[in-house]
């Protein structure tokens, strides 16, 4: 079975990512800040898988960090690459601290970067691999009270959707997976909990199926609930785009209009 790596593994989607690769006889190197947290997941799946599982520490939102993951993988046939680390955070942009947004950017788009550059030519050099990438279907509409957040994942479904184009010719696909609100503790660390948005969502096992299913197949482009699907790609295109960004602020505003600054991460 095909070893994966898969970034953000610690818990959320990332976590159930790790699992169903597991499940299916599958290696890993999984990565995340939490040393413990990775630690006590290798145990639980080679007890439970008979598979082996590299856990690798580290923040990939510092170059250091990524430097760390990168060596890690040296020398391994990686045939799986699952970006999924990210955070977010709610508020107004010139509420919240400028380094909380470049930090965003750095993970939610120059850990996704550095790491294809890093695993993808080997991919090639092999003629096969599998890369998903772990968008929004914040991704596909603007979103005022969550700027940076939403024009992170609107790169990496551009970015992931190119580089697929690519690729692909040499044997390696590129999938994007725009999961709407998924039930993680992302939601918590972001303070995006009491608000429209969050009223409802899929697991992080489901979400985690459905994208890397996707994945296996060679899609392109995954929304992992169908009602959510229609809305991004049909209705919400439609809209005019003021109406569009009132709707979008709406759904992340709780009813006693409270927008604080905050963040949230999930690696």
């Amino acid at each position: 079975m095909t070893l994966a790596l898969v970034t953000g593994a610690s818990g959320g989607i990332g976590r159930a990512f790790a699992e169903y690769h597991a499940a299916k006889g599958g290696d890993l190197i999984i990565a995340a800040r939490r040393a413990d947290a990775l630690e006590a997941l290798r145990d639980e799946l080679e007890a439970r898988h008979g598979v082996s599982v590299t856990p690798v520490a580290c923040d990939l939102g510092t170059p250091e960090g990524l430097a760390t993951l990168i060596v890690a993988t040296e020398g391994r046939d990686i045939g799986i690459l699952i970006n999924n680390a990210g955070f977010g955070g709610r508020g107004e942009f010139l509420s919240r601290p400028l380094t909380d947004d470049l930090a965003m950017i750095d993970l939610n788009i120059g850990a996704v970067v550095t790491l294809c550059h890093a695993i993808a030519p080997s991919m090639v050099s092999r003629g096969g691999g599998r890369i998903l990438n772990v968008g929004s279907s914040a991704g596909m509409m603007p979103g005022p009270l969550q700027a940076t957040y939403f024009a992170s994942k609107a790169f990496i479904d551009s970015f992931s959707q190119a580089l697929d184009e690519e690729l692909r010719g040499q044997g390696v696909t590129v999938t994007l997976l725009a999961p709407g609100y998924v039930e993680t503790d992302f939601a918590e660390r972001a303070d995006m909990h009491g608000i429209p948005l969050t009223k409802s969502g899929r697991s992080a096992k489901a979400t985690a199926k459905v994208g890397y299913d996707a994945m296996m197949a060679g899609r392109l482009h995954v929304v992992s609930e169908a009602g959510l699907s229609l809305a991004a790609n049909w209705i919400l295109p439609l809209m005019p785009r003021r109406v569009v960004l009132k709707v979008v602020r709406r759904m992340q505003t709780r009813q006693d209009g409270a927008a604080l600054a905050s963040r949230g991460r999930n690696r």
